[in-house]
């Protein structure tokens, strides 16, 4: 057995660990040195940061009483007016700590645009407007989310009356800009959240067409959890030596978090042994993964042909409905989500304390970004994997690359929640 483990990770592994590892240092090695330069101060506490009265109570306000490890070193270079890359897990408050740097440095008296920040979907462009909106609290900060699938009308009434910062998705910034309802001329910042995969989603070309149209002077700000070598790559384009904080691949952690697999052997087995766990389910509020929005659809017609309470969301439903259901989900009135890994990220729910994987996700990194939704901020977590025969190979992989062991799911799962 061990030897079949040995050769497994090799050929036709989806993820290979040491490329990743050697295109990374790469990178940072050739002129890494002379691009990145590092920021090692650490502050212990958000007064100690020297920021404004009025964004320290709207701080805790929302209920952060000490900075996580990415607020402890993010906030500070940031509030300076350093172009930054930082990289650190779901769930450890990367949109507070961009958030934090932003309201710092706003002037309230021009009611003007002067910070951009882009997010690849809706829901996390709306969550990073709540956080900015809650924060910014004792500021009068004007904020307004530009995303697509609302009415543009309304985003240029309320872009003409005058925003501080406008959080949005590329599509429906780079209209704004291009009609000019938006305008750049006091934009100073620009943050580029979950980079990853604002790069790798087909973004790549609109980014930078909006980059041409905003000022030449311009503090930049790169938020992710992985960062894969091209995501570096692009950010040399456009950032001044940016200061790059990192937690290391094997410090993404899922702290908290337990993981386990049930071996379901065939795919067809899938169905039954999620009706067993419904019960485990809905003691809790939990979010089931699965791969394709057709999945989504066929799932949850199954689990309510069976009389189980489920809400499902994917990108093919208009904005209204997903917006709807994610209401009811964070309420508590349904306590069961059906989704796929479009909304894994910006589904920001405190009460999810178990991830159903029904499908394994196609890539390592995005089970980071799904699990990361259960036990944020350290709370605990459960997450469960469904394995067929085909999934070994993946398994294998995610253990590697976060260096972690998925154990067998106990019968007592209950107790565990």
């Amino acid at each position: 057995m061990v030897a079949v483990m040995a050769g497994l990770a090799v050929e036709g592994s989806q993820f290979d660990a040491r490329q990743y590892d050697s295109k990374m240092n790469d990178l940072l090695s050739s002129d890494g040195q002379d691009f990145f330069t590092s920021y090692d101060e650490v502050y212990d506490s958000f007064d100690a940061m020297g920021l404004q009265e009025n964004l320290l109570r709207g701080i805790y306000a929302y209920g952060f009483e000490k900075p996580s490890a990415i607020q402890q070193r993010g906030i500070v270079p940031f509030t300076k007016g350093l172009d930054v890359i930082q990289q650190a897990q779901s769930g450890t408050g990367k949109t507070a700590t961009f958030c934090s740097g932003i309201l710092q440095q706003l002037d309230y008296n021009t009611v003007e645009c002067q910070a951009l920040v882009l997010a690849p979907t809706r829901e996390l462009a709306q969550q990073i407007e709540k956080v900015m909106r809650a924060l910014g609290d004792y500021l009068g900060v004007k904020v307004h989310a530009c995303v697509g699938g609302t009415s543009v009308r309304e985003d240029q009434r309320i872009l003409s009356a005058g925003v501080h910062v406008v959080v949005g998705t590329p599509g429906r910034v780079f209209d704004m800009l291009r009609r000019q309802s938006l305008r750049p001329d006091f934009i100073k910042m620009f943050v580029l959240d979950e980079a990853d995969e604002m790069l790798s989603r087909g973004f790549k070309d609109q980014i930078y067409d909006i980059f041409q149209l905003l000022p030449a002077k311009i503090q930049v700000g790169v938020f992710s959890a992985t960062m894969p070598p091209e995501a570096l790559e692009i950010t040399r384009k456009f950032m001044n030596r940016p200061v790059r904080i990192l937690v290391k691949r094997d410090e993404l952690t899922l702290e908290g978090i337990k993981q386990f697999y049930v071996n379901v052997e065939k795919e067809e087995w899938k169905l039954e042994t999620l009706c067993d766990l419904y019960e485990t389910l809905a003691i809790t509020q939990s979010v089931i993964f699965v791969n394709t929005r057709r999945k989504v659809d066929w799932l949850t017609d199954k689990m309510r042909s069976r009389d189980h309470t489920v809400s499902a969301t994917h990108g093919d439903m208009d904005q209204n409905t997903r917006d709807i259901i994610m209401r009811e989900f964070r309420s508590g009135s349904s306590r069961v989500l059906i989704t796929t890994d479009l909304l894994a990220r910006g589904i920001d729910v405190q009460q999810v304390s178990l991830v159903i994987n029904y499908d394994l996700p196609t890539q390592p990194e995005n089970y980071l970004h799904r699990i990361g939704r259960s036990g944020r901020f350290g709370r605990k977590g459960v997450a469960i994997n469904f394995v067929t025969k085909d999934d070994e190979r993946m398994l294998f992989d995610i253990q590697k690359f976060y260096n972690v062991v998925v154990e067998e799911l106990p019968s007592n799962v209950a107790d565990l929640l």
